[in-house]
């Protein structure tokens, strides 16, 4: 198996090649190091390991890297609403034109897995499942929702919804909110929380990987489907999580504020079972993430968290 991985230099694509290396299969990432980063130096002992800096807008480039891979998962992405404003056109350029040309260069017998965020889900009273409607509170959400739309237009393409990941990767990531959060109970011994009831949904990195793998063994069973990847008893507001990581660092101080609002309006609980249903299964616990976030955010904080952050 040859896999294309574009963006894999980020947080998720440092950890997932990882994996596919040991497997045994063949994993070339385009990337152009946009935050300089060194997440990838760990690859450098497998031989079947390949790295190309470039950008994903370089039609010619990635056009002859289709054509020589068995599986593709464009990863290369604007992320978050933060990120998506400061740069609105590079957002609609990668998050959704990068993916409608990988769709219409690709040969039914190539395999297509892209991941795409329960942030497009909005807020909702109802249990969400993969037939809930969108409602997309930002551009990122939007630009995720487009490229959906056209993988599943083809019936090679597999979609994954991701609840909000955390936990570590060679290419940490402290913005994200369980991330944050035992970063700043850390560092600050404190969290401010705005609306602290809206609830998320939340995911190991490790299992986020293991789930890619997943969709390689599993294609044919899952081609052409989408599916919500999260873990099932964590779907917690923010107050909860907060009083979660208090659990390992007692010297946490929470506060509720009532008189602002958070930017980011996500409330909802998901549903995860169909993917439960075809045999998948989460290994990694939220208590376990926040134990390895507890124990590599020294390393972090020694570099001033700049190398740290997308936003």
């Amino acid at each position: 198996m040859k896999v294309l991985i574009t963006g894999g230099a980020g947080y998720l694509g440092s950890t997932l090649a990882g994996h596919l290396l040991q497997r045994g299969m063949t994993v070339t990432i385009l990337d152009n190091l946009i935050y300089k980063q060194l997440s990838l130096l760990h690859l450098s002992i497998f031989p079947n390991f390949n790295f190309i800096k470039g950008d994903v807008r370089d039609r010619p480039l990635l056009l002859e890297l289709l054509a020589n891979h068995d599986c593709i998962i464009p990863l290369a992405a604007i992320v978050g609403m933060p990120a998506c404003l400061e740069n609105k056109q590079a957002a609609k350029e990668i998050n959704y034109e990068q993916i409608k040309f990988i769709v219409e260069n690709l040969s039914l017998d190539q395999i297509l897995i892209i991941p795409n965020t329960n942030s497009q889900y909005g807020s909702s009273d109802s249990i969400i499942t993969e037939q809930s409607p969108f409602n997309p509170l930002s551009l990122y959400a939007e630009t995720k929702c487009m490229a959906e739309a056209v993988v599943l237009e083809k019936s090679n393409g597999i979609v994954l919804r991701l609840a909000t990941v955390f936990g570590p990767s060679p290419r940490m990531r402290q913005d994200l909110l369980v991330n944050d959060f035992v970063y700043k109970a850390l560092v600050d011994q404190y969290l401010v929380l705005f609306e602290s009831h809206f609830k998320r949904n939340y995911i190991h990195i490790q299992d986020i990987a293991r789930t890619f793998e997943f969709m390689i063994d599993n294609v044919t069973a899952c081609k052409g489907q989408v599916f919500n990847v999260g873990l099932s008893n964590a779907n917690l507001s923010k107050l909860e999580l907060a009083l979660k990581i208090k659990e390992f660092l007692p010297n946490l101080v929470i506060e509720q504020n009532n008189f602002k609002e958070d930017f980011d309006k996500r409330n909802y609980i998901v549903s995860n079972a169909k993917l439960e249903k075809q045999g998948w299964c989460p290994i990694y616990t939220l208590d376990q993430g926040i134990k390895q976030l507890i124990q590599i955010y020294p390393l972090v904080i020694s570099h001033n968290n700049r190398n740290f952050t997308n936003l």
